[in-house]
């Protein structure tokens, strides 16, 4: 098990809790953003967690690393496995959905290959993620910020500082998803920003038809 899945292992049952503490109850708001922006058709939520996304009436498939997040998903249909070896045929879906996954993947190239495959010629994925501010100066203010509210936030909720200061060390691990997303087999349709300073993304990529 990598450090990432013993980390949501550990908190699985107060991870929906407390995401919707650090976000302000945002949280859903910009899953649904998100959700939006995909087509009608089957859809692949990568690494699901605890199923707790509203996809508005469409089919779907859950699929996430850890036995103990999936294992609380109200979704019949769901796998456990990783974004770097999906389980799943060629031309699978038509969309892929992923929250809050991305900068804890192992290989994020290997992933988006792994997306192109399963999706339909014309399919579109829409990943949602936490980085770093744009600005410089305001990077290190959100980095100060965070070094200090997410160990705080996990002793007081889920009495686990450690694994929340390595979700602080993770906003580090990416680039910014207009360069990380540029040259992939996917298409960057468009990128938007939400929350403290803009450190939420999302980012619609789109299969070549």
């Amino acid at each position: 098990m990598t450090q990432p899945d013993r980390v949501f292992a550990k908190i699985a049952r107060r991870y929906d809790r407390i995401n919707a503490i650090l976000s302000l109850g945002r949280e859903r708001v910009w899953r649904r953003r998100g959700i939006r922006r995909l087509g009608p058709g089957l859809v692949l939520d990568l690494g699901c967690g605890t199923g707790t996304t509203d996809f508005e009436g469409r089919p779907v498939v859950g699929l996430d690393p850890v036995p103990e997040m999936i294992a609380l998903s109200p979704v019949p249909a769901r796998v456990v496995g990783y974004g770097e070896a999906l389980p799943f045929a060629d031309r699978s879906f038509q969309s892929v959905f992923s929250a809050y996954v991305f900068r804890n993947l192992r290989s994020v190239a290997q992933t988006l290959e792994e997306i192109a495959r399963v999706l339909e010629p014309g399919g579109t994925a829409v990943i949602i993620d936490l980085g770093r501010p744009c600005n410089r100066f305001l990077r290190v203010i959100h980095r100060i910020g965070t070094a200090i509210v997410l160990p705080l936030v996990g002793l007081l909720f889920a009495g686990a500082p450690g694994e929340y200061w390595y979700l602080h060390r993770s906003l580090d691990s990416l680039p910014q998803p207009e360069a990380m997303y540029a040259n992939g087999p996917l298409e960057l349709e468009e990128v938007w920003r939400a929350g403290l300073f803009g450190f939420v993304y999302g980012a619609v990529l789109r299969k070549p038809a």
